[in-house]
């Protein structure tokens, strides 16, 4: 597939963005919060706080009872458990990095296995990293292979990968990183970890949901797009969700195909649909 990228550089792209009239209402802010993936992953994180999260997700439809509950509760592998026990909305994805998160720096085996651990535990959603050191070493088949053993073995189950796309740093390297992760099998192209310098980005975004209508044109399969890291106001999210729509169209602003990581963000949304501080999450 030829890169449409190549060559074209940041600025050009942000001046398309630029164009994107944000049109915020209550409406869309509902709409985004059920498009997110509540996410904690903090070396601080332990049972008692990740049970936390998990009450007030139960508890949100009879405190919110007008209101969507979110799409996903994203944790590290160890923490599915605590999920699955105690987790009572059926319809909330049970989402667990996986695959040496965030650095992919291990034996494929040991990321094969954890991915078949935490799916074996009760996740419904796999969030793994590429191997960023082979791809940015032209090791392409590596990485494609990589992806494609994993999705091999967690089957149906939704395999989101990491592109990080803050380190790839040229809009034709993040074509490139995105269509290798769709043809190798992946069911969402996520940005980032939130764990570099830099995380998400509009101009990150805008190619990433081009290489997705792209793929869709050749293959005709859907691929959804999380945009993750450093996602905090509802002007952030209202941006994403924009260029969703603008260049993927209003079929893909649905929780299959669309959705945003964020820990801080729920706050800000509900603050803004409430009309108050609700600050629940």
């Amino acid at each position: 597939m030829t890169n449409k990228y190549k060559g074209v550089g940041a600025e050009e792209i942000s001046r398309e963005i630029g164009e994107i009239k944000l049109m915020g209402s209550h409406e869309i802010y509902r709409k985004i919060l059920s498009f997110l993936d509540l996410t904690s992953l903090n070396s601080t994180d332990n049972e008692s706080s990740i049970r936390s999260i998990v009450d007030k997700v139960n508890s949100f439809p009879f405190i919110f009872p007008d209101l969507n509950h979110v799409a996903g509760i994203c944790v590290f592998p160890r923490f599915v458990p605590t999920i699955k026990q105690s987790l009572e909305i059926e319809d909330v994805n049970i989402v667990s990095v996986a695959g040496s998160f965030p650095s992919s720096q291990t034996f494929i085996e040991n990321k094969i296995d954890e991915c078949k651990r935490v799916l074996d535990k009760g996740a419904d959603e796999i969030d793994i990293v590429i191997s960023l050191g082979e791809f940015m070493a032209g090791n392409y088949t590596v990485v494609e292979d990589e992806i494609r053993a994993i999705k091999d073995t967690i089957g149906c189950t939704h395999l989101k990968v990491i592109l990080e796309t803050g380190i790839l740093d040229k809009p034709e390297i993040i074509y490139s990183a995105s269509i290798l992760a769709m043809q190798a099998g992946a069911d969402f192209i996520k940005t980032s970890t939130g764990k570099a310098s830099i995380s998400a980005t509009p101009v990150a975004a805008w190619v990433m949901c081009n290489a997705i209508k792209d793929f869709f044109a050749s293959s005709n399969k859907e691929v959804g797009f999380k945009p993750a890291g450093g996602i905090s106001t509802k002007k952030d999210a209202l941006l994403y969700y924009s260029i969703v729509e603008t260049v993927l169209g209003k079929s893909w602003l649905i929780p299959d195909l669309f959705r945003i990581g964020a820990s801080r963000l729920a706050n800000n949304l509900l603050n803004a649909i409430e009309g108050r501080e609700a600050n629940y999450f």
